[in-house]
């Protein structure tokens, strides 16, 4: 049975696309470049945001006249100020929430955006209050995939791996949950890449937030992380 469900946060819980576009195309315009279409910057967002940026490089900078970290220190900047201006919970995401945390269940919100950053999002979105622990990428000295994330996120939690699933949308989150040997689960709307979620064989891929909370609240005898495929 899960005691502990973890949940990334940016095409997980919330979709965070338009402002994380704004602030890419508020960077490329301070040095001079073309602004990308919002699609174009979203099928780059799945690795954190020093991989988007690098990403966002590469496409416009075939010159290779921008520096990396001149970059990303003003995308920072632009971000600090766009981060959960837009943000939307996805449907139903509340809702299970609540369900969730009134059966009991520990929850924690763990993103590779920064934990400044995500705690804006949470707030303005009003989802901070459900969650027990918030894990940035920048509050532990790992971020995801690295095992000790989410071991980290157990244990505070006062729970064991068996007892526990990460949900999320990218290859990051998926690896993260198999390095700790918690359940790998997936949903299929957010940003990994571009690349359907399902291709990286989730053992748990949902179509919507009510049958996440089927799945953590019902009462299983298998370890949740070989428990059958749900499509």
């Amino acid at each position: 049975m899960i005691e502990v469900l973890s949940f990334d946060l940016d095409g997980t819980l919330v979709d965070t696309g338009t402002e994380i576009a704004a602030a890419v195309n508020l960077t490329l315009r301070d040095f001079d470049r073309a602004p990308l279409a919002q699609a174009a910057i979203e099928a780059l967002i799945g690795a954190g945001a020093h991989e988007l940026m690098r990403r966002v490089l590469a496409r416009v900078d075939a010159a290779q006249a921008l520096d990396h970290a001149a970059l990303m220190q003003r995308f920072e900047q632009h971000y600090a100020a766009q981060a959960g201006s837009t943000a939307q919970p996805y449907p139903d995401c509340v809702a299970t929430l609540q369900r969730l945390r009134a059966a009991g269940l520990r929850l924690a919100c763990v993103t590779n955006k920064e934990q400044r950053h995500a705690q804006r999002v949470l707030d303005a979105t009003a989802l901070a209050p459900y969650f027990e622990l918030l894990i940035g990428g920048d509050t532990l000295a790992w971020k995801k995939p690295d095992a000790r994330v989410l071991r980290h996120v157990v244990a505070v939690l006062g729970s064991r791996p068996a007892h526990a699933a990460h949900v999320g949308d990218s290859q990051t989150d998926l690896a993260a949950a198999r390095n700790a040997g918690v359940a790998d689960w997936a949903v299929p709307w957010g940003y990994n890449a571009g690349t359907p979620i399902a291709q990286a064989r989730p053992t748990r891929l949902f179509d919507s937030f009510a049958a996440i909370a089927a799945a953590a609240l019902a009462p299983s005898t298998v370890p949740p992380h070989r428990a059958a495929a749900t499509h």
